[in-house]
């Protein structure tokens, strides 16, 4: 049966209408709104210093392979999003099973290659291990402010349960899918970019294997999401693939964001993985176990918790 292509054309609103919506879904989340006010400020203090840095020193080796990294996981997402061309969709059980390995994968590279080397830094940077802590676990609150005002302030839609964010029915369905798939891979590739922004192949080449491993059924559950929307599967495999943009994208905000004065690099460390497990435990995690399927589930995200450990192991 010929497929439709979804009308991507939002709803005609006045943008007075529009700002009047936006206040009042800020007043109503006064909390969310003032984290994510205090997150956006200190990402941009961290931003601002490294670019200041950056007007007289150059990255080099840290920046190449941050970009190459982002790439590597924009490939993977395309990779992964190719059988939606022939497929309508996957057995429930299999596509959650997928997503738990995929979620355990992010869960040991946050352990693993974030916050472990996070805290070595920091606590030689500072030349206590409890202080070191604490500049982790600042950045960690940050990225976890980050992510949840974004979550809050920006119109997206999940399969099961529904729209979410200010007016999001100024937005067409489809839109609202990619702007969800933004929010998920935007904090990979920050942590891309963090793990290589100091040249360091040990932190950085098991980070970027295990995301772009994750992203291959993450791209794929994309883009059967975005056939159900509506759209058509060359047009639906193209926007999945896209999607992946974000990824280099992140990764070279990750480099500016620890790359000027010391301590940047282990908040930036903490932000990432701040940010990354947000997703798991908020998106992934309860997407996975929505329709009965959780011992599968379960069992792919212990199986991909232990195969980034040994990539840890193998390649830090």
């Amino acid at each position: 049966m010929h497929e439709q292509t979804a009308d991507l054309t939002p709803p005609a609103t006045s943008s007075s209408d529009w700002r009047m919506s936006v206040l009042a879904h800020v007043r109503a989340h006064r909390v969310a709104a003032l984290g994510l006010g205090l997150a956006l400020f200190g990402v941009l203090v961290l931003l601002g210093q490294s670019l200041l840095q950056l007007a007289t020193v150059e990255l080099g080796a840290g920046l190449r392979y941050a970009m190459l990294g982002g790439a590597a996981g924009l490939a993977a997402t395309a990779l992964g999003a190719l059988p939606a061309l022939g497929l309508r969709s996957v057995p429930q059980k299999l596509e959650d099973s997928l997503l738990g390995f995929a979620a355990g994968m992010m869960l040991a590279a946050s352990a693993f290659s974030l916050l472990l080397p996070g805290l070595e830094a920091g606590a030689e940077l500072l030349g206590n291990k409890s202080l070191g802590a604490a500049v982790v676990v600042l950045g960690m609150a940050l990225g976890v402010l980050l992510m949840l005002g974004l979550d809050e302030f920006t119109p997206h839609e999940h399969e099961q349960t529904g729209r979410s964010g200010p007016v999001p029915e100024r937005y067409d369905r489809v839109w609202l899918f990619v702007f969800a798939i933004a929010l998920h891979n935007l904090p990979e590739g920050m942590a891309i970019g963090v793990s290589f922004s100091q040249g360091n192949m040990s932190v950085g080449l098991p980070l970027t294997t295990a995301i772009a491993l994750q992203d291959i059924p993450e791209g794929l559950a994309v883009a059967l999401a975005l056939r159900s929307a509506g759209l058509t599967p060359r047009l639906a495999v193209l926007v999945a693939a896209a999607s992946g943009l974000l990824e280099p994208l992140g990764a070279l905000l990750g480099v500016g964001l620890s790359s000027g004065f010391a301590l940047a690099y282990p908040i930036g460390l903490g932000l990432a993985a701040g940010a990354m497990l947000f997703v798991v435990s908020h998106e992934v995690i309860p997407q996975t176990h929505r329709n009965g399927h959780q011992t599968p589930a379960t069992i792919g995200l212990m199986i991909g918790f232990a195969l980034m450990m040994v990539l840890d192991t193998a390649l830090g």
